[in-house]
Order: C-alpha cells, then structure tokens, then sequence
C-alpha cells in the first residue's frame, strides 16, 4: 500500500518525458523542411565550441612562458620571448575573431529558421483553424484561438532557435571545455565535473515547476484576451447599459491572476540565474583552494592554476545559459502543447476522398452533372434542378438534446419555402445543416437526389447562396467583398450590383467599387451591407438561394428596391425564406410550420389560416401588434 503513491508519481513523471519528447517530435517536420540551414548552423558549433576551449590554454601559456615554466610548450620553449608572446597574441587574436565571426553568423542562422518554422506552424495552425466545423468554435472563446495563433505560436519558433539549437551548442561547448580539462589536469577536471551533478539536478527540479507556471501563465493570458475582445466586439452594449465599471473590475481580477502566475514564472527563472551565479563563485573558490594547495607542494604550475580558473568559469558560462535556453524550451513546450491540442482537433466535417458525384463545374460554378438523374428509360431527360429532402433528420447541439426531431420533408426545385416558427424551433439549424456547417445526427440531406456528404464542401456551398440578417463584411473593397476571392470580372460584379439594384448605392460611394471599407464595415450602414449581400448572391447564380431575414436591416423605401430585384433573383429558383414577420411570406408556395424541431404544419397562407393552429395563432398575434 506504501508503495503505490510512488509507482504513480514515477508514473507520471514517466508519461511527462515520454508527452515532451511526443511534442518535441512534433516540431521535427518543419525542422526538416529547413535542413540545410539547421545542418550549417549545427556544423558551426565545432570551430565555435573549439576556438572558446582554446583561449584558456593560451592563455596559460602566456603565463607559462613569461615564467619560464616546465608546462611551456616545446615549440615556445624555442623561441625568444617576445617573439613567443607575439605568437601567442596572434593565436588568441584568431580564435576571437573566429568566435565573434562565426556566432554572429549562426545566430543568424539559427533566428532565420525560428522564424521560418513560426511562419510555417502559423500557417498551418491557421489552415486547420478555418476547416474546423463551427460547433467547435461554439465552445471555444476567441480570445484564446487568437492567443494560441500569435503569442503561442511565437514561443515555438525559439525552442528550435534559442532553445533546442542553443542548448546543443552548450552541451557540445561544455563537453569540448571538460575534455581539454581531463587533458590538461584531470584531478582538478573531475572536481569541477561533480560540481556540475547536483547543480544539475537543482536546475531541472526549477525548471519543472516553471514549466508548470508558464502554462498556468498562458491559460490566464488566454482568458484575458477572451474577455478584451468579448468587450471590444460588445462596445456598444458595455456602453450602453453601463458596464464599463463592472467589466473593468471582472478584466482587474482576471489581470491581477495573470500577473500573480507571471510573478511564479520570473520567481523560478530567477532562482536559476541565482542558483548558477553562487556555483560558479564556489566552483571558482573551490580550484583556488584545491589549486592553491597543489601549488605549495609543487604539484601544479601557476599557468595550470591559472588557466583552471578559466576553465571553472567558461564551464558554467554554457551552464547557466543553457538554463536559460531550458527556460525557454519549457515554455516552448507549453506552447506546443497548446498549440497541438488545436491541431489535433478533429476536422468533424470533410470531403471524402474520392467523391462519388460532381455537382458544378469549377469555374463557372453551374451545375454539370448529375450523376443519379441523368438517366430515365435510356433516354437523356432535361431535369429541374435544385430538389431539397431531409430524411428523418435529427441533430443535437449537445448529446440527446435534440433541437431537430425526425425531419422529413422534399422541397421541389424551383419551389419557395417559407420556415416559421418561435424562437428555438430550430430554423436556422435547418439552414445549417443544409450548408453543411453541422452534420446531422441521424438521417440524411439529399440535394436533386445526391447525399450533401458525397460532394466536396466548396461545391456544395457555390451550388446555393445564403443571405444572412446580419451581412458580414471584410476589410478591403466593394469590389473584393462582392467576389470574396473568386475570379470575377469587374463586369461581372458591375452586372451582378445592377441585378440586385444595388449598383446606385455603389456608385454613390468615393471611389465606387474600390471604395475601402473597414473591418465589419463600420464606414457603411447595416442596410448598406446588406445590399452588398445581396449582390454577392447574385453573382454566383445559385440554384437554391437562402433568406434569414434578409431584409430585416432594411429601410422601408430600400426594401422596396430590393424586392423587385428579390423577385428577379428568386425567380426559377428554389427558395427557403425564414421571416419572423408573416406578412412578407405570403405569396410563398409553401410555409413550414415548427415548433420544437418537429414540422408540424405545412401549407400555404390561405390553407394555414383555415386549419386555426400554431401559424394562425402567430399570425393573429402580429395583426393586432400592428
């Protein structure tokens, strides 16, 4: 019973060198891609390592020839004194000039890569961040991803750069040191050796509980960028409800943590500097006293004496930098450890490898084929395209919490559908699920007769546009957020604006299509923005086309612009219309009735009334709100 407490603590410890060499190794990929100039910068370490060892044992030759000394060597012994000092000089100057030469350089070397392997893991953490499927950024705040692309990411650059690299070059400096010590005079060699063993022990139990800090640190900081950004994207409500006070003392709190976790993190770093510091005095005290008394009795020469002291001094130099580099490597790991939970994240929703349909051609973005249609009686039938069919579809947010039960209906091409329902019944997850953002539970979504889960994504979502309330700008021009990276011609996106009469409103702007708009374009009106959306949904041609409340941001006078170009754009065109104002539905084929995920009417507006259910309900209670 003694016993297992230890098992499971050397069991731990075991998991947490095995878990730092898994996260070192998953660096060695992009280590690989830059092999060239690691391979140069590790050659560089042996003139380096060599040219730093040597200085020591010059400079006790200079000693040692100035006093005439047995240890001088032979090839000194036979020349005049200056002209030995001069040889000598010449020898110390050379391997200075190599040292500052050839460091410069491989320290440039060395930042080269660690900024080339940061690049690459932003890249790619980036690339897996922007295929993840939305559910995962339901649960996971904004402010910790940005954290982990930026600061995190930058960490991991210097674990090669400063860290791993770094602590090669020390370790090979500090081995090149020891073995021109044993060369020279072991004894004093082997005192300063078991000097370095319970040094090194301290320094590793120090860096452990570092490690440990930092990534308590980094959690802390991860908060504190969630909560600036929630406040920075909710400015206007911190404002106008009068948070600010309250929010700054939540954001004090959370800082206040962070500091405290940084304070434990310079707390250990610093015990390591302070730790090496003391050591080298005593390693440096304790060749004085052991060489001072070897001196006496005439066993060591003053150059020997002297060119240990040295010697204690350059083998902690490495040493204590090498702690610093450890330093670094620990916080290396905890940012590698972060960064690779994100990469390891499951990618929920893919393409699969070889797709059994093609829907659209890739450049056009118009349908080509339809494998499954294609074919009736052995004769070639010109089909209508866009069919929708849920097939007892069910999905969950959370695990048996359902928010689509059993879903089964067809919507025929061409057809427009209106959704409808309270709030929570579960139409926009329709919408989602549709686009492929979510996949379903149970059942399955088939689009003119083709499962959503046998065609790439990209085509999926070029087959239908989707125009949301809120339309989302990015930073650039009109003209890049109406195309959104496809290749368009200015003609094209001019034809699209005049379609969807918008084209005035554009025109009115400073520079007209190359007009700049800011971030979530904030230089521009919520209905000017939406109007936008719709021309970016216009341009592609979709064959089915998504309204969530589209024109809710709309003044009267624009809705009224945009309805005649709404109904040119609907027309021969599967629609689904999700409204919350009934009156605007009416004219639609059919109105799908929800309550609680479940379909429970469907009709036209005439029919719906006359079965006096939930839509008739609804719709009574909006004729007497106005």
């Amino acid at each position: 019973m003694s016993t297992l407490p230890v098992v499971k603590k050397a069991d731990t410890q075991n998991r947490q060198r095995d878990n730092d060499w898994r996260l070192f190794l998953r660096l060695l990929p992009y280590a690989r891609r830059n092999r060239r100039m690691l391979g140069l910068s590790m050659v560089l370490l042996v003139p380096i390592a060599v040219a730093n060892a040597i200085q020591p044992l010059l400079i006790g030759q200079v000693i040692s020839l100035i006093r005439q000394e047995t240890t001088t060597h032979e090839f000194l012994k036979n020349l005049p004194l200056l002209q030995g000092l001069g040889v000598l000089q010449f020898l110390l100057l050379g391997t200075v000039i190599v040292r500052l030469l050839l460091t410069g350089f491989q320290g440039y070397l060395v930042q080269k890569i660690g900024q080339q392997i940061t690049a690459e893991i932003r890249q790619d953490l980036f690339h897996h961040v922007t295929s993840l499927a939305v559910r995962f950024f339901d649960r996971t705040p904004i402010g910790k991803l940005i954290t982990r692309l930026t600061s995190d990411v930058e960490v991991l650059g210097d674990v090669f750069a400063t860290g791993a690299i770094g602590i090669i070059s020390d370790l090979f400096s500090m081995v090149v040191i020891l073995g021109f010590m044993f060369s020279v005079q072991w004894q004093m060699a082997v005192l300063l050796l078991l000097i370095l063993v319970p040094v090194s022990a301290t320094i590793i139990y120090l860096q452990k509980q570092y490690r440990q800090a930092t990534y308590k640190a980094r959690e802390e900081l991860s908060i504190l960028n969630s909560q600036l950004q929630e406040n920075i994207v909710g400015i206007n409500i911190v404002q106008l409800f009068r948070r600010e006070k309250f929010n700054a003392e939540l954001f004090r709190k959370t800082n206040k943590r962070y500091i405290r976790q940084v304070d434990t993190t310079i707390f250990y770093e610093s015990a390591v500097s302070a730790t090496l510091e003391w050591v080298a005095l005593v390693a440096v005290a304790g060749v004085l006293w052991i060489g001072g008394d070897l001196l006496l009795k005439q066993s060591l020469t003053f150059s020997i004496l002297s060119t240990f002291i040295f010697y204690a001094q350059r083998l902690f130099q490495p040493l204590q930098q090498f702690a610093e580099k450890f330093t670094v490597i620990q916080a290396g790991f905890t940012a590698i450890e972060r960064v690779t939970n994100i990469l390891d994240e499951p990618i929920e929703i893919s393409d699969r490898a070889n797709p059994r349909f093609s829907i659209f051609d890739s450049q056009f973005g118009y349908i080509d084929e339809i494998v499954a249609n294609m074919e009736s009686d052995n004769h070639n039938v010109q089909q209508k395209l866009g069919e929708i069919r849920f097939e007892n579809v069910w999905f969950a947010y959370k695990e048996d919490d359902y928010v689509i039960k059993n879903l089964h209906f067809v919507i025929n091409p061409g057809e427009k559908i209106a959704l409808v329902g309270p709030t929570g019944a579960g139409k926009s997850t329709i919408i989602r699920l549709l686009c492929r953002l979510y996949e379903p539970t149970q059942g399955r979504i088939l689009v003119d007769g083709v499962d959503i889960r046998e065609v790439p994504q990209a085509e999926l979502r070029r087959y239908m546009a989707v125009i949301l309330q809120d339309g989302f700008l990015f930073a650039g021009d009109v003209k890049s957020n109406i195309t959104l990276g496809d290749g368009y011609t200015i003609e094209e996106v001019k034809q699209a604006a005049e379609k969807t009469n918008v084209a005035s409103f554009i025109e009115q702007l400073p520079q007209s299509y190359d007009t700049q708009l800011r971030e979530r374009g904030t230089n521009i009106s919520s209905g000017q923005k939406q109007l936008l959306a719709f021309a970016r949904a216009a341009i592609r041609n979709p064959e089915i086309l998504v309204l969530d409340e589209a024109t809710a941001s709309l003044d009267v006078g624009t809705e009224a612009l945009v309805q005649e170009s709404l109904e040119q754009l609907l027309a021969q065109r599967t629609a689904i219309i999700i409204a919350h104002r009934l009156s605007t539905i009416r004219n639609v084929d059919r109105i799908f009735v929800l309550k609680y995920g479940e379909l429970i009417e469907q009709g036209s507006h005439e029919e719906l009334l006359q079965q006096q259910g939930l839509y008739s309900t609804l719709h009574n209670l909006q004729m007497l709100g106005t």
